[in-house]
Formats: C-alpha cells, structure tokens, sequence
C-alpha cells in the first residue's frame, strides 16, 4: 500500500481492517481567563489519541469547547462592564483559535454551553432526573470556592482556604436550593466500579474515587436563585432558579453529539452519533479526559446523573495531572501562567506538542519552564530528528534518481500498547528510540562513502535508510502532524527539505 498522508477529510493509511466508533471529549475550561498550557496539554493529549485512532482506521468524534455558565463568569463580565453573552463570545473565540494554533484534528466539534441546542439538552436533561424522583428543593448552607464553582467541606480546605485557590476567599450559600440525590446511587456507582476494573485511568486515581464513593455520598445542589446569579440555563418550570453549573456543562458530553433530537430543530446533521458514539447502557463508548481536580465531577457526579436519565454511562475517564511552573502551581498573582499561543509564535506548534507529549507526564504533575523547553527542543527536535531527516533527503536527492517507493509497515506493539494506554510519553520515547538507531546506522554503515565505491550497493543502502524514516514518520503523524507531512513530501519528491527545526539560541 502507498503511504498516503492525511488531509482534511483524513483518511488512515493505517486501518486494521474493522471500522470502530470512537468518542473522545476534554472538559470544557471557564472562560473567564486566557488559555494557558494546562488546557493545551489536555487538548494535545486528546488530540494525538483522536488522531492515532483515526489512523487505524476508526471512525472518530472529538469533543471540546468553552463553559461560558457560572457566578464567576458573570462576576467577570460585570468587573469588565460587559454583558456576560458578549463577554464569553470574545473568551470562546480565543479558546476556539487553539484549533489552528495547535493543529487539532481538522473535524473537531467545538460546543458551547450557551448554545441553544445544548440548553434545550441540559432542560430536558433534568426533566428526567426528575421523573426519576431524584431531584429535590430544600434549604440548605454551605462553603463555597468561587474558583472550583463546588461546595467544600471542611476537609477539603486547607487553612480556611481551597486547596486549589488558595488566594480566592471562601464564601457561604444561605439559600433554597434544588439538589440532586446523589446519595440513592452509591451501591451502583460501587457495582459499576467493580464490574468495569478500567473504568479510571490511572489504578491509582480509581482507587480515590472508590474511597470517596465508599465514604457516603451526600446530596448535591444543582440550581441558584435566579434573583442572585441570572446567567445560566432556566431551570424548567421554575423561573426563580437557573441550573448550576456543573450540572449543566457536564451535559455537553452528549448534547455536542445532537442529544436528544426531542423536536425537529434538534436534528442537526450528526443525528444518529449519539448511539454510536455514546453507545449503550450494555456497551458504552464515551471516553473523558479530564484533570485530576475534576475526578469527582467526572467519575461519580456525572454517572450518578446518567444513571438518573436513563442513559449510558462513560465507558471510560483519563486522568492527567497539572502542569507546574518552575515547582510552583500555575498563578496569576505569582505571575508564571504559560502562554501556549506564545510558545507556538515563536518555536511553532510542533515544537509544543512534542514537549507536550514527551516530556509532561500523562497522568501526574510535570515542571515546566522554558530552560527545559529550550533544551528538549534544540537536542530533540533542531539536533535530533531535524538533523536526521536534512541527513537522508541529502543522501537522496544526491544519489537517488527516483523517489523510493513506500509502503505502510504496521505500528510496533511498543508504539501502540503506549497510546492505547493514553501512555505518550512513552510512545514518544519509542519514537525518538528509533531516531536515535536511525541517526547511528547512517554514522556506522557510512553510506556517503559506500555509494562512491559502488554506486549500486550505496543506493541499496540508502533506499534502506529512507524507508526506515518513513516508519519513524508513521509514528510521528498522530504527534507532530506538520513535521509527519513536511517529512513525506520530501520522501515523496526525492527532494532535502528545508530546515525543518531552526536550532534557538
């Protein structure tokens, strides 16, 4: 088979021969901030995954986009004195712009939560939970981060403060509220969790939420008093609350696949992803990638709310960690938030998805700072596999008449046994394990001497060299897609490409 690279519409050279739906969604960041690396990381980790199942030839869908509800959003457009609509217009814009910044899989769906769509979703959402009897109005006090939008216990402060905003004074609720019940579906989060043993990526951030299931489970509110917080989704047939938070934006997880196609106006073109890309009660198909602050929201909040609808559960939620900056948690007051948009400006987006990849843990707390990131990026990137490739093309270009001819060679199960376990890292590892062999073979058969002592034999040798870095491409496509289509058209023209990675000073 002729190794054909992708272009919108993408088509996988890669298929294993059976067609299979797969559903991936990141969580929706606030917008009430610039994007910063820590949601790139995420969006990038996703993305490699959507586009190494593409290339094996599955169907994809691929979910992310901007929660735009909440008291701190609207707090925030009142500071800036603008109308919070306007407001998370501007927001969505920008984390809409890392589609092109980060060269995300061309057919992502982007959803808003102020969509008309999803908040017909999200109403009719909650018109089933209480159906069901589980939802409730009472009075009720609590603390409350204004960061995390969550309730928070004694135990989850530190200080008197939020473990996660530490700089954010904690605030009291004194109201009437509905809440979720929660606590009716302990037993079947704990049976869930038993009969699906990879329901959380890593084992260790599943362990937590069965301790925390294990505990108790308390009742959760899901509305505020319209009169207080206006913005955010009518609570159906009470027009003195709108929905909280959280319960509406954890919807649009499959209100973005066209959920519930309840009138006509809800059947958009992608009528029908639900079933295929959610799946069913017997066999889910919904993947989450989230930060491991969100573990609760995402592992038992949001499956108690599917099991209250009468719907699918998750099949499966990915839990990475943070990135911190220089060994301290990312703050604006401490003034070493990360500008991904910057990065990519200046090194190109390449560059940022390999460290990314490489160098960030998939699932526990990495150190950034850009002394590392120049380092990983001249060694591995300018040094490395820029080096390597402008060796082979030379040797082509001088001594091959024709471009060699290339076929897909199936991925190592080193290469895929990583990605299939959301294992980057190691994936990348395997990667550059292969430049590295690559770059020593070129030095130890010295083929620039061979070819001027017998043309052929040198050819041969060469031929050899340039199918090898079209294997290495192959793995390098659901990673550094430009640099994967820079390398096969140089293949493919016989020609040395242009420096590909400029060494930074």
């Amino acid at each position: 088979m002729t190794h054909v690279k992708w272009k919108a519409p993408l088509t996988g050279p890669a298929s294993n021969g059976a067609k299979k739906a797969y559903y991936l969604t990141t969580t929706l960041p606030y917008v009430n901030a610039e994007p910063h690396i820590g949601f790139a990381l995420e969006i990038v980790q996703a993305d490699v995954s959507v586009r190494y199942h593409k290339l094996l030839g599955d169907e994809v869908f691929f979910n992310t986009g901007t929660d735009e509800h909440g008291l701190k959003i609207y707090r925030k457009a009142l500071e800036e004195g603008k109308d919070a609509q306007k407001y998370t217009d501007e927001y969505a814009e920008k984390f809409k712009a890392l589609k092109e910044k980060l060269n995300l899989y061309p057919d992502l769906h982007f959803i808003r939560t102020t969509d008309s769509h999803h908040k017909r979703a999200a109403q009719e959402f909650w018109k089933r939970c209480a159906a069901n009897g589980d939802i409730e109005k009472k009075f009720y006090k609590t603390k409350y981060c204004i960061g995390c939008e969550l309730e928070k216990t004694d135990s989850d402060l530190v200080d008197g403060a939020c473990a996660i905003h530490p700089n954010l004074k904690i605030e009291f609720i004194d109201e009437e509220n509905y809440f979720f019940r929660f606590s009716k579906y302990q037993e079947r989060l704990l049976q869930m969790y038993k009969d699906r043993p990879d329901f959380v990526v890593p084992d260790y951030r599943f362990n937590e939420i069965k301790r925390f299931v294990e505990a108790g489970l308390e009742d959760f509110s899901i509305s505020r008093l319209k009169k207080k917080m206006p913005w955010g989704v009518p609570v159906p047939d009470d027009s003195d609350h709108i929905m909280y938070v959280w319960f509406d934006a954890l919807i649009n997880y499959i209100s973005t696949l066209g959920w519930p196609f309840d009138s006509a106006q809800d059947k958009p073109e992608n009528e029908g992803n639900f079933s295929k890309f959610w799946g069913t009660i017997e066999s889910p198909n919904g993947i989450q990638m989230a930060g491991k602050d969100q573990i609760r929201q995402q592992a038992a909040m949001w499956q108690a709310m599917l099991m209250s609808a009468g719907l699918p559960s998750s099949k499966q939620i990915v839990i990475h960690g943070f990135i911190n900056v220089g060994g301290q948690k990312m703050s604006k007051s401490l003034g070493n938030v990360v500008d991904p948009i910057a990065i990519v400006d200046e090194y190109g987006t390449d560059a940022l998805r390999y460290f990314l990849a490489r160098h960030t843990h998939p699932f526990e707390d990495s150190d950034f700072t850009m002394e590392k990131f120049k380092d990983a990026y001249n060694a591995n990137l300018a040094n490395g596999l820029g080096n390597l490739v402008a060796r082979v093309m030379q040797l082509a270009e001088t001594h091959l008449p024709v471009p060699v001819k290339i076929e897909f060679v199936p991925y190592p199960k080193e290469f895929t046994q990583a990605l299939d376990n959301y294992e980057l890292n190691k994936a990348a590892d395997y990667t550059w394990g292969r430049i590295q062999e690559l770059d020593q073979k070129i030095n130890s058969t010295a083929p620039f001497k061979v070819v001027k002592a017998d043309k052929e034999k040198g050819r041969i040798l060469i031929e050899e060299l340039v199918r090898e870095l079209a294997f290495i491409d192959e793995m390098l496509e659901p990673i550094l897609p430009a640099t994967s289509q820079k390398i096969i058209n140089a293949i493919m023209s016989n020609k040395k490409p242009e420096t590909i990675f400029p060494r930074k000073e």
